[in-house]
């Protein structure tokens, strides 16, 4: 099962997750901030503070997206 290693939450409303896999994905969460409990994640700098806990990514407040769907839901990034 792919793990989450490392995100990055950028502007736009998209994460870079790194994988234990050792790949480097894009993640838009745009199609997410409507919905449910993600709504929160609307506030810019409450999507910023994503990090990663129990090998996915969570946000304060007790967000989180399994992993799976996170690897499922990204496109692999060319890494320079």
């Amino acid at each position: 099962m792919e793990a989450v290693t490392r995100v990055f939450p950028r502007d736009d409303f998209h994460l870079e997750i790194w994988f234990n896999t050792g790949e480097h994905r894009l993640f838009d969460a745009r199609p997410y901030l409507g919905k449910g409990v993600f709504q929160r994640l609307q506030n810019v700098t409450l999507f910023k503070q994503a990090f990663v806990s129990l090998e996915t990514v969570c946000w304060p407040g007790e967000l989180d997206i399994a992993p799976e769907t996170l690897y499922a839901a990204t496109d692999i990034r060319q890494v320079a």
